[in-house]
């Protein structure tokens, strides 16, 4: 709240007085200190100098808020005292331009800062239980700096696993060619310029989808990846790395259509902004990153854990309801572990018990994450041991390693291991740079993302969506994002068994590499490799073949012996010579139990199967 009072004599430096008796004050200062990193100086009133310094200020003032005397003399109070100070910080300056700028944000913000200061003595104890005492060097520089190299492994993990499998995926004698994908959009995108054309389908494969053109984005997208890692040039490589990622989602589908795809889409271009601005990182020579783009990777891990736990609730599923799904999913879920069959086993009380228990994780603990520091590392340590036990009984790629990387996002540098070595090191060295991404970029990039994201947890939780448009402009993009897996739990375990025959007789089974099929053999670990074509077997499962029309795309593919599409195999029974006839029978499987693996040793038991695709020929297709 400003006014015309105007000192004497100006302090050389900003200043900002407080009430040294207030323990509330003392911590915030304290905080605001770190900020703006010995840009403004903090003084109590109580100092005898500084009613003889400014005898034009009266002390009833500075009992009834924090005073900011600028150096040309000027004198703010209230919240507006508190963002002028904090805008000596670059990275602050947002505040005051939105107090500045937006009246409805300067009138909120001298209403609150009024009810603060009315109820000082109590919100100093729920800030010391949730915040705690300020950390002299709680930054976010070696945060950041272990957080681009997790992304980049990830990246790498990502793209090495696409590599070995993208040609029998997507390649020209694949699955589903992506250059068949585009010819299908040229026709519909016909009329449009070249810029439209990449917005509505905005993939690098518009100038080239043939096999060597993938190899070569997947060869490149490792590249990159070993560049975040080696620190050179971070943000153009992240840029580049989430241009190619989303080029072949938008050509390999429905093969990179799973959740953790969208994710990395997402949290990748948050990464971009997150990065140094530096040509090669130096961890302890650069301004700390950007505390807008650092809270939308904590929005985003919020709106990931508690709509995957919303979305239950809101399903109407009774299994969730009534917390039985979990005496069902381990047996269901697409690609499970040996520990996930040892999990099955567990007594129903058992599993009732840890599926409310995780009701609480993804419902509750989300919330801690705007609580304070101590809750938010809280937090950060329940997200990440619930994912190793989601890693432990379940294949789900690098999923779980992306969610426990975003719960890096909670901590701060002072958490760390190394947070004393951080300290010793920020003592003694200056920047050398103070190149930073500039918040004209970071405050507008970081209100739209926001909006959007508000939207679609809204739109989640059953509330009514605002103006679409703008979410409709970047939905091409796949990186603003609603999350929620297993909304509705899967009772039954159906496996299509793929058979081939010579005679239309004997009927020989093809082997997948990791999904379900021979009795006998283990559920084995994978992740964080994804073997795309297993995962897309258990949805075709769920559903009809004309509801999986890529289904009949394999079987050809099959009645040819594609030696890319057969690679993604286990074993081919029919090796030497394609079979004249494939037909795909459905079963359903279960666990096994103790005593009946004891006798048998098979892991899996199954029904008598139906037909999921009646007999067919290379004759059976028209000509292509």
């Amino acid at each position: 709240m400003s006014n015309e009072l105007r000192v004497s004599q100006p302090p050389p430096k900003p200043l900002l007085v407080y009430d040294g008796e207030c323990q509330f004050c003392c911590r915030w200062i304290r905080r605001w200190e770190r900020a703006t990193r010995n840009a403004t100086e903090y003084r109590t009133f109580q100092n005898s100098t500084i009613a003889q310094q400014f005898p034009e200020i009266p002390r009833e003032r500075f009992e009834h808020a924090v005073q900011f005397i600028t150096t040309e003399g000027l004198v703010y109070g209230g919240a507006e005292a508190v963002f002028r100070s904090l805008a000596a910080a670059k990275c602050e300056r947002w505040l005051l331009w939105l107090y500045q700028c937006v009246p409805p944000f300067a009138a909120i913000s001298e209403f609150l800062y009024a009810q603060v200061a009315s109820h000082r003595e109590f919100l100093s104890k729920l800030d010391l239980l949730f915040l705690g005492e300020p950390k002299p060097a709680a930054d976010h520089v070696l945060v950041r700096y272990i957080f681009l190299r997790g992304l980049a492994l990830i990246y790498l993990i990502a793209f090495v696993s696409l590599w070995t499998q993208i040609h029998g995926l997507s390649g020209q004698h694949g699955i589903i060619p992506a250059q068949r994908v585009v010819d299908s959009v040229k026709p519909v995108l016909a009329q449009a310029r070249a810029w439209e054309k990449f917005h509505i389908f905005p993939t690098l494969a518009w100038w080239s989808a043939s096999d060597s053109s993938l190899t070569a984005y997947c060869a490149t997208g490792v590249g990159l990846a070993l560049l975040v890692l080696a620190g050179l040039a971070p943000a153009p490589a992240l840029f580049l790395l989430w241009l190619i990622y989303l080029s072949l989602c938008c050509v390999c589908s429905p093969f990179l259509d799973f959740q953790w795809d969208i994710l990395l889409l997402e949290t990748g271009f948050l990464a971009i902004f997150f990065a140094p601005l530096q040509w090669l990182e130096k961890p302890f020579r650069q301004p700390p990153p950007s505390r807008l783009i650092l809270w939308l990777l904590r929005w985003l891990l919020f709106r990931l854990m508690f709509e995957s736990g919303i979305v239950k609730l809101l399903s109407g599923d009774a299994a969730w309801r009534n917390c039985t799904a979990l005496t069902v999913h381990y047996e269901t879920q697409p690609l499970p572990t040996w520990l996930g069959w040892y999990a099955h086993q567990l007594p129903h009380a058992a599993q009732t018990v840890c599926t409310a228990v995780m009701f609480f994780i993804e419902l509750i603990v989300p919330f801690f994450i705007f609580a304070g520091r101590r809750l938010r590392h809280l937090a950060a340590g329940i997200f990440v041991f619930f994912q190793t036990i989601i890693l432990l009984t379940g294949n789900y790629t690098f999923f779980n390693l992306l969610t426990v990387l975003l719960c890096l996002a909670l901590l701060d540098d002072e958490a760390m291991p190394v947070g004393p070595y951080l300290k010793f090191l920020t003592r003694r060295l200056s920047f050398n740079t103070r190149v930073c991404w500039p918040w004209l970029i970071t405050v507008p990039l970081s209100a739209v993302i926001f909006w959007i994201t508000s939207q679609e947890l809204i739109a989640t939780c059953g509330g009514p969506m605002g103006n679409t448009g703008l979410l409709e402009w970047f939905q091409p993009f796949r990186s603003f994002n609603s999350y929620g897996l297993f909304r509705v739990m899967t009772m039954t375990r159906p496996e299509i068994i793929i058979e081939g025959s010579n005679d239309g007789k004997t009927w020989l089974p093809y082997e997948f590499k990791y999904k379900p099929g021979d009795l006998k053999r283990a559920p084995a670990f994978v992740a964080p490799h994804q073997p795309r074509l297993d995962w897309q077997m258990w949805f075709a499962a769920l559903g009809s073949v004309q509801q999986n029309r890529w289904f009949i795309n394999f079987e050809y593919r099959l009645l040819h012996n594609e030696p890319a599409v057969t690679a993604l195999l286990a074993h081919n029974p029919f090796s030497t010579a394609p079979p004249r006839y494939i037909r795909a029978q459905l079963y359903e499987y279960h666990f096994t139990d103790f005593a009946t693996r004891r006798r048998t040793g098979q892991w899996w038991r199954r029904d008598e199967p139906v037909t999921y695709l009646q007999a067919i020929s290379l004759a059976d297709f028209r000509e292509k």
